[in-house]
Parts: C-alpha cells; sequence; structure tokens
C-alpha cells in the first residue's frame, strides 16, 4: 500500500531528496505522499526511504490505498515506462 505522511510532520525536508519515485511533494501544510506514485520503495530498496530517514516517525501506511508487493512492483514498472 501507498505510505502517508501524518500530522506530526515537522517539515524537516529529509523525506523529498530520498524518495526514488518523486512521490513526496511540499503540501499546504505538511508533506504528502502521490499514492499513484508511492511503490514503498519497492523494487528500489528493502524498506521505504522516507520511513528510514523520518526524525519523527510521521509516515504510516496508508489504509485507503491498499496493494500487495506484486501490485508495487507492477506500478514501478509502469511508473519506470512511462519517464523513459
Amino acid at each position: 500500500m501507498a505510505l502517508k505522511i501524518n500530522e506530526l510532520c515537522v517539515n524537516c525536508d529529509v523525506c523529498e531528496p530520498v524518495c526514488p519515485n518523486r512521490a513526496i511533494t511540499q503540501g499546504e501544510t505538511i508533506y504528502v505522499i502521490d499514492p499513484a506514485l508511492c511503490t514503498e520503495c519497492v523494487g528500489h530498496f528493502d524498506e521505504p526511504q522516507c520511513v528510514a530517514v523520518c526524525p519523527v516517525e510521521c509516515i504510516d501506511p496508508d489504509p485507503d490505498h491498499p496493494e500487495s508487493e506484486p501490485q508495487l512492483l507492477a506500478k514501478l514498472r509502469r511508473l519506470q515506462q512511462e519517464s523513459a
């Protein structure tokens, strides 16, 4: 499933640059993750990089976007084809 940044975000700017799919952007008040771009770093890393670097642990699974690992890999392949 995609990830979601919750209200504990302190806008520390460390998550955005580590996202391999550029799914994280600055929202109106906190950073946001685009579920259409988030693959939880499947196909890139063993763990989501935004979660690994977040100092306040404000990134959770997004219950509105449940996806299995095969679905996340398919999304990654689609994203890679679109950017080629």
